[in-house]
């Protein structure tokens, strides 16, 4: 039994206002384009709400995702704690921090999550990755 804290922050500047990055986010069909491309997404964007994702690992295993939004200023700020299982075992709990700013003619986006990882399930390695593509996804669903 191993308990592994680590917490990682990423920045991307995409040439959009930061009302059409807080778009991609809060809208569910424009959000399961660049967030999820492969499994089921729901999406309930408010305080309160809860957004989920089912997925398959590489190794076959069953992923669930489960987000719930406790903060929510639209156009600058984002903050959620998610749970990651894969199987029936907990992976991950998180609380992630997205800052919006405007930065010349564009967007600033600066994410930091703060993870407690479980048993080797998931390393804070991969996670770091795994958020740093689909930011790149997210870039690439705004051009």
């Amino acid at each position: 039994m191993t308990v592994t804290h680590a917490t990682f922050t990423l920045e991307r500047t995409y040439p959009v206002p930061p009302s059409r990055v807080f778009a991609a986010w809060a809208d569910a069909a424009a959000k399961a384009r660049w967030f999820v491309p492969d499994g089921t997404h729901e999406l309930d964007f408010r305080v309160g709400g809860v957004e989920t994702v089912g997925a398959t690992g590489p190794d076959g295993t069953a992923l669930a995702v489960t987000s719930t939004y406790h903060d929510i200023v639209p156009e600058q700020r984002i903050v959620y704690s998610t749970t990651l299982s894969g199987g029936k075992a907990l992976a991950t709990v998180s609380i992630t921090t997205v800052e919006l700013a405007e930065d010349g003619e564009g967007a600033r986006l600066v994410l930091t999550e703060q993870g407690t990882f479980l048993d080797g399930a998931e390393e804070p390695a991969w996670r770091e990755q795994g958020t740093g593509d689909w930011l790149d996804r997210l870039g690439e669903a705004l051009r």
